[in-house]
């Protein structure tokens, strides 16, 4: 296991699409079988606190994170800070109600993970979502900072992921936790996601956008075929172009249409996020006819890449809106 820092906002990162299509999937299975069996998949409150050891690791919480995000305490028991921010957070686990799970890890018994997540000092918090690690902050935080902190987490988790938390019930059981989601039956597009999915990881584009095409003819609104299908074709145009000369191209002629285009394509694959937009928006007002169409039509294409709720994809919206009229 390889821990990897998941941007909060919306950068093109395939191991992100296929965890965001399998968490989502993961989620529906669960609460699928729950309706099935006439219950709620409900866990007890007490479920929402767990120690965690690296035998128990990719179960309790790589498996656990395509239901609901887990927030992992790196804590050890002679450490001072570790006790002030301890009770805060198991607190808060219950307090927030199964919008996440808390793992806590003694890092005195589990150096191999406080390794591979590369943890400088205790304590420290990290969180996992459909198995992407990210840090979220390091030493005893105030309690608002923290929650500030939850509240982003749980936010991305629901509307990236699909991550709508556990459903907790005081009566239930302990131990309980998860055991619907392993019989979870296949959701509808499973198949057609992991083939998706699949075709990413071995660089065949061609038969992604398929994929999700085939998707998208049945449920023309499915939310995962849609964010796919955009960056799959978006890595698709990308592929084959000559970076530094399509850059070039585009510093050569600002008010070509498709030099910028291309050019913007290749911003947001490297991340670039603001400057792919403000490159199209500046377009925008330098051109006319089929030629601004185009250009207003691929920015939308690469908001949908970035996800509508991004702060840069609000502000970008209102910079087209000011360009256009």
């Amino acid at each position: 296991m390889q821990p990897r820092n998941m941007s909060m906002s919306g950068v093109v990162d395939l191991a992100a699409v296929k965890a965001a299509q399998e968490a989502k999937a993961k989620a529906e299975q669960t609460r699928a079988e729950a309706a099935r069996h006439g219950g709620t998949g409900a866990v007890s409150p007490a479920d929402l606190v767990i120690d965690v050891d690296e035998a128990g690791f990719e179960r309790e919480v790589l498996q656990r994170s395509a239901e609901v995000p887990v927030v992992i305490d790196f804590w050890a028991e002679w450490c001072q800070p570790c006790k002030q921010l301890s009770p805060v957070l198991e607190r808060l686990a219950v307090e927030y109600n199964g919008r996440f799970l808390l793992a806590k890890i003694d890092v005195d018994a589990n150096q191999m993970l406080m390794q591979q997540f590369g943890v400088q000092g205790i304590p420290a918090v990290f969180a996992v979502v459909a198995g992407q690690a990210l840090p979220l902050f390091q030493g005893a935080a105030g309690e608002q900072q923290i929650r500030e902190t939850l509240d982003q987490l749980v936010q991305v988790a629901e509307q990236r992921f699909g991550l709508t938390g556990l459903t907790v019930d005081p009566d239930a059981q302990p131990g309980r936790a998860g055991q619907a989601a392993e019989q979870a039956p296949a959701g509808p597009y499973e198949a057609l996601l992991n083939a998706a999915a699949e075709a990413l990881d071995a660089g065949d584009l061609g038969g992604a956008v398929q994929a999700y095409k085939n998707v998208l003819a049945d449920d023309p609104a499915h939310p995962e075929a849609k964010l796919g299908l955009a960056q799959a074709e978006l890595l698709q145009r990308v592929q084959g172009m000559d970076p530094q000369k399509v850059r070039q191209e585009a510093a050569e002629k600002p008010s070509d249409a498709t030099a910028q285009i291309a050019a913007a394509d290749l911003d947001l694959v490297g991340g670039h996020v603001e400057d792919a937009f403000g490159r199209l928006i500046e377009t925008v007002r330098r051109t006319v006819g089929d030629d601004r169409n185009a250009v207003r039509l691929r920015l939308l294409e690469l908001f949908e890449v970035v996800g509508s709720e991004d702060p840069r994809v609000v502000g970008a919206r209102r910079a087209l809106a000011r360009a256009l009229f």
